[in-house]
């Protein structure tokens, strides 16, 4: 049976003590737990979580250095197999129930929207076409930094929520994104999109209780479990060669960027009253930087790349601030 130590331990912190919080706890007495003990819990759970992500891009950065940044091949593989694994196996075997996914799912829609308008206005105020501008900031790195983040930070039982959010936002990427880019969209863009119909295939193998024979389950599990790692590689990859040249606007997108996401959340949080796990998936969303498919569509329809490719860089290195800042206001 528990002290009643450990019971007050338990009910104060849901999160087990981390490696820099358990020196408060030694001893059989329960000490007094001051403030800055509280910030030192604090900060060990954030590390705990953040660490890992951004020690795996580093690896990608550091191998990038030494050995060029060529990571077409492995990206495409990424996108076309096994990351298509990775949403087939959570929607399929491990989606939440229909009020959660149904609240994260109209959330990143109002995030994802409301972060355009509020942008806005600044592609008059810094002069940047809106096919520039708008598109970095509604369309963040839920794949590259959401998914290992929500992972490390909640466990893996808010994973699909937060794989939920992934969808909806590729989708709408893929979709409304490019319409924002290059003025055009043409269906079958996202009917031939791998990511596209294993999401279909997943969400319907829910529906209708359908379910991989047991023999092959495994193997679909080891496949959707290199998509994280590799995103990261490559996330890490892309940071290098960063162009200085245009480091105003990467600027502002690193600030507007996440800000616009949260004000965003904080509309779709007051309308949907969501449960705690949905409530932290959508705020981890709101302050994502900008994902790098838009540098890879930008560069694609002619849109400025190079400022767009600022705006990723940058968004996504002052997310080692933002992230942590973030996490410790959730955890």
């Amino acid at each position: 049976m528990p002290t009643p130590c450990a019971q007050r331990r338990n009910r104060t912190f849901a999160a087990p003590p981390t490696l820099l919080g358990r020196f408060c706890w030694s001893g059989n007495r329960c000490p007094r737990r001051t403030t800055s003990d509280g910030y030192t819990i604090m900060i060990g759970h954030v590390l705990q979580v953040t660490l890992p992500v951004f020690s795996i891009a580093a690896v990608g950065y550091v191998y990038g250095r030494l050995h060029g940044r060529e990571m077409d091949s492995a990206n495409r593989v990424n996108l076309n197999l096994f990351v298509p694994a990775l949403l087939f196996y959570v929607l399929s075997e491990k989606i939440p129930s229909a009020a959660q996914w149904h609240s994260v799912a109209i959330g990143t829609v109002i995030i994802v929207l409301g972060s355009g308008l509020l942008a806005l206005p600044f592609t008059r105020l810094a002069r940047l076409p809106k096919r520039v501008l708008l598109p970095s900031m509604m369309f963040n790195n839920s794949g590259n930094l959401g998914l290992p983040l929500a992972a490390f930070a909640f466990g893996d039982q808010v994973l699909p929520l937060a794989v939920v959010a992934f969808v909806v936002s590729t989708a709408m990427h893929f979709s409304l994104g490019i319409w924002l880019v290059s003025g055009t969209f043409h269906p079958g863009t996202l009917l031939k999109n791998p990511i596209f119909l294993a999401t279909v295939a997943g969400i319907l193998a829910h529906a209708f209780d359908w379910h991989l024979p047991s023999i092959l389950l495994p193997g679909l599990k080891m496949l959707s479990e290199v998509a994280i790692p590799l995103m990261l590689v490559a996330l890490g990859v892309r940071l290098i060669g960063f162009d200085t040249r245009h480091w105003k606007s990467g600027l502002l997108g690193a600030l507007l960027c996440p800000l616009s996401g949260l004000l965003s959340a904080f509309v779709a949080l007051l309308w949907l009253a969501p449960e705690p796990e949905t409530r932290n998936v959508l705020l981890l969303f709101s302050i994502l930087p900008p994902a790098v498919m838009n540098f890879i569509l930008a560069e694609r329809f002619g849109q400025s790349a190079d400022e767009v490719a600022s705006m990723v860089a940058m968004g996504n290195l002052a997310s080692l601030l933002v992230i942590p800042l973030g996490l410790g206001f959730m955890l």
